[in-house]
């Protein structure tokens, strides 16, 4: 009787840094040592996983793909990728097109470039700006290897294009990101011309609450076709505002076999998935549609002369079928933008972060972010993450720290600073210095009315004028001007203190600057141009307010930090105008004109469902008609489109930010629109104002 064939692919989760070759080349390597010690014999990691995802321009560098293809040839030529099949991702060059294929190697030979079929080009994808889809389905051409592989192994071809390897047990098929996600994916003919195995190298960067829709569109494939699927994805910060949360995972059949942690800060994380064939052979023989099917579609094979079952395998455990992991919300915030941050932090070199703490729920979020990133990397240094700990040290500049507790290592890493004018309230500052303590951050009080008295006065001096707020008798031009002169003094201080703290304290190195505005304040244009919004990094950039009250209300619940239930309770407010009676008279919603919560809706209708101001204000008549008179509802969507049009100037500028939501009014790369409107949208407000008066009538 034949033995059971039992084989076990490593499914490897990398945190790449896009154009760092020697560090790709270091962990891709780890991954392959560490894939052969658990005993598999096929790895596969991420795409484009050599150069890193993020190239962009630079992939339309000759070095960029000279690079890449020295990195393979210093990966085949290492003992550790011995006897196992290696599969990496990298950029091609065949017949002048740049190709993104996944490199597939044996022994020092290179067996296929596998070339991705369909492009990613929505949202922040803009492959085809580089790359080339293969459009020839199961057919491959022969490819001319570049002198360096041919000097050192003796190959001078092989193959790219879409085939499948064949080993003496089974066929293997492949997928790349966006194939899956695509209206005609091929996983279905994979499976049809006999692949087995299906391996979905990923970039598949995070946005929230798209983690279990990518493991269902996954599940329900393979539910349909049987086999094994396995799905490799990037992890972390490669470079931009992006993260890559690093969700790896098997599916046999339809269960889940196999599941990396999601969003982690560990650089190398490899899972197996080991299965018996005779269970994907017996479950697809039970298809009736695939016995009708079979004959339809043809691949180009490549037979390699190799096992995948291991010696002895008939003992070997098969992966079992195991629960779901997913995120809530609030989690999400908790894991997505930590990791961000500590890659950057780490990949920049820089002693820490500085944050401007108004005791408001944005910098207040930021604060208690940067929080959870210490407890994180406290956490995975007592569970023996030795590159995590490396990596602490070099930022503190102490080879021999070990961080004692979350809130020792949060008074190293974080300065905040409450920067008070007279137009401050005590409760603000209070809700600062509260939550300082709290989080146990290096905290300073700072006044800038000097500052903003010395500008009033060089204005003064040059035009003999004073301005005046509003309610003191001045104009709209003088009250805006003295709100923004403020906000700005603060951003120039925050840079000054960013750069010197560090100094003062007897350390080398500098702090980066933390901003806090949140998504919905960026699509409405409510902030300053070059105020506290504008610093290096923002985590909360992609966040709308509504969830960073969720994120609160959860940290509140699960850590002892109790200032944050003042936070959550106080009104939002820039407090940039001159208090009545010590109280505030600027509240953020009634200055705006509208609520967070409608601000999230305009949002998604703008981006996400593609909403001009006439459709918006259509379908908001469905969704408010129990809240708003159509007369109301245009008001609300005419005022939207004024300010959004009228400070999308503002976007230009905007601090990068962490992706996290789909609208995002990030001008980046992210929302490619215009920064100059009409921003009396005649046309558009006229065709609402025809539609009210016909509801009317």
């Amino acid at each position: 009787m034949a033995a059971r064939q039992k084989v076990t692919i490593a499914i490897c989760t990398l945190n790449q840094w896009a154009m760092d070759f020697e560090g790709n080349y270091q962990r891709i390597l780890k991954s392959i040592e560490e894939a052969k010690r658990r005993g598999a014999r096929y790895r596969f990691g991420p795409e484009l996983e050599i150069c890193g995802y993020g190239c962009y321009d630079h992939y339309h560098e000759g070095d960029t793909l000279r690079h890449s293809f020295e990195v393979l040839l210093k990966l085949m030529n290492d003992p550790i990728t011995q006897d196992i099949i290696c599969d990496v991702g990298m950029p091609v060059n065949h017949c002048n097109s740049l190709y993104n294929c996944r490199a597939v190697f044996l022994n020092r030979k290179v067996l296929l470039f596998r070339a991705k079929m369909v492009l990613a080009r929505s949202h922040n994808y803009r492959e085809p700006r580089y790359f080339r889809p293969w459009n020839k389905t199961g057919e491959v051409e022969e490819y001319f290897l570049p002198s360096i592989i041919t000097a050192a192994t003796g190959q001078r071809t092989t193959i790219i294009g879409d085939a499948q390897i064949v080993t003496n047990e089974t066929c293997i098929g492949y997928e790349i990101c966006e194939e899956l996600w695509s209206i005609d994916s091929t996983h279905i003919q994979q499976s049809l011309t006999g692949a087995e195995i299906i391996l979905n190298s990923s970039a598949s960067h995070f946005i929230s609450r798209k983690q279990s829709y990518r493991q269902m569109l996954v599940q329900t494939a393979v539910s349909k076709i049987g086999g094994l699927y396995c799905y490799a994805n990037c992890v972390g910060c490669d470079g931009d505002r992006l993260v890559f949360d690093g969700h790896s995972f098997a599916f046999l059949n339809g269960d889940l076999i196999a599941e990396e942690d999601s969003l982690g800060l560990s650089e190398i994380s490899v899972v197996t998935a080991t299965v018996d064939l005779d269970d994907i052979r017996t479950y697809r023989s039970n298809q009736s549609s695939r016995r009708s099917n079979s004959d339809n579609y043809t691949c180009h094979k490549i037979r390699v002369d190799f096992s995948m079952c291991a010696d002895g395998s008939l003992m070997l455990p098969v992966s079992t079928p195991i629960q779901q992991k997913t995120w809530t919300l609030a989690e999400e915030i908790r894991l997505a933008p930590t990791l961000w941050l500590w890659d950057y932090l780490r990949r920049s070199r820089q002693g820490g972060f500085f944050l401007p703490l108004s005791g408001g729920m944005d910098s207040s979020s930021v604060a208690v972010i940067v929080y959870c990133m210490c407890e994180r990397v406290c956490e995975a240094i007592e569970n023996g993450n030795l590159e995590v700990l490396k990596d602490l040290q070099v930022i503190l500049r102490d080879e021999s720290y070990i961080p004692g507790n979350t809130r020792e290592l949060c008074n190293k890493l974080l300065v905040t600073c409450y920067m008070a004018s007279s137009n401050s309230s005590q409760e603000t500052k209070q809700r600062a210095c509260s939550l300082a303590i709290d989080i146990n951050s290096t905290h300073m009080n700072v006044c800038i009315d000097l500052a903003v008295q010395a500008v009033v006065k060089i204005f003064t001096m040059i035009s003999g004028k004073t301005p005046r707020y509003k309610v003191h008798g001045g104009s709209n031009e003088e009250n805006l001007a003295l709100q923004n002169v403020q906000a700005r003094l603060r951003m120039v201080l925050s840079y000054f203190f960013g750069q010197l703290t560090l100094w003062t304290q007897g350390r080398p190195g500098s702090l980066l600057v933390l901003s806090s505005s949140n998504v919905d304040e960026g699509l409405r244009g409510y902030m300053t141009k070059y105020d506290c919004s504008s610093g290096d990094i923002n985590p909360i950039g992609g966040i709308s307010k509504t969830d960073l009250s969720t994120f609160l209300k959860y940290c509140y619940a699960n850590f002892t930090l109790p200032t944050l239930h003042s936070v959550l309770n106080a009104t939002p407010s820039a407090e940039l105008v001159p208090l009545q009676e010590g109280v505030l008279v600027q509240p953020d919603e009634q200055e705006m004109g509208m609520t967070y919560e409608e601000l999230s809706t305009y949002g998604r209708l703008r981006k996400v469902s593609g909403c001009g101001p006439y459709t918006m204000f259509c379908k908001l008549l469905v969704t408010w008609k129990d809240k708003f008179s159509p007369v109301q509802i245009a008001e609300k969507v005419k005022n939207f489109f004024r300010f959004y049009s009228m400070n999308r100037h503002k976007m230009t500028t905007l601090t990068p930010s962490m992706h996290v939501v789909d609208y995002s009014p990030d001008d980046n790369r992210f929302d490619m629109r215009q920064f100059l409107y009409n921003v009396r949208w005649p046309w558009q407000f006229r065709s609402i104002d025809q539609q009210v008066e016909t509801l009317q009538q």
